[in-house]
């Protein structure tokens, strides 16, 4: 079975809300109408991973900042259950990452303190932790760590 990176399109809206359910459901999941708002926004970059045409994980980065001082915010990787393990969150944080390279910018996101297989894969790519941000996740409470790549690097990890 291949998976194939493509955009992602405001039609993905349900199937996106319904990873995101599955994944972050303890944590306000986005619904459809916010995955097809961010779709919509132009400083955003969201790629689709599909398998036998069908969505089997996203993501999604900004864009932020002037020409030549741009930063990028990564919001969102999510892949399906039935699909993890297999090196699709690398291929979906690849593509992010091309996106922030392709503007020379630092990359930002949270992480879920708990979550140790994304941790592994922000460290895996050159990502270090700045900061703690205390209850950051809600309704649940979790805290969050505050990760940074800076531009261009990933150190040639791939």
């Amino acid at each position: 079975m291949t998976a194939i990176l493509t955009a992602l399109h405001p039609t993905d809206a349900p199937r996106c809300a319904e990873i995101e359910t599955a994944v972050f459901g303890g944590d306000s999941p986005w619904p459809a109408a916010a995955f097809r708002a961010e779709i919509a926004e132009p400083h955003n970059r969201y790629v689709a991973l599909r398998s036998d045409d069908r969505l089997i994980g996203y993501a999604g980065i900004s864009v932020l900042g002037p020409v030549g001082e741009r930063e990028c915010e990564i919001h969102t990787i999510a892949v399906d259950a039935d699909h993890r393990g297999r090196g699709h969150g690398h291929t979906l944080l690849r593509a992010l990452l091309d996106v922030a390279d392709a503007e020379h910018a630092d990359v930002f996101l949270e992480v879920r303190t708990d979550n140790d297989a994304a941790i592994a894969l922000y460290d895996h790519h050159g990502f270090t932790r700045m900061g703690l941000r205390r209850n950051y996740y809600q309704p649940s409470g979790a805290d969050a760590y505050t990760m940074r790549r800076p531009a261009g690097g990933d150190g040639g990890r791939t």
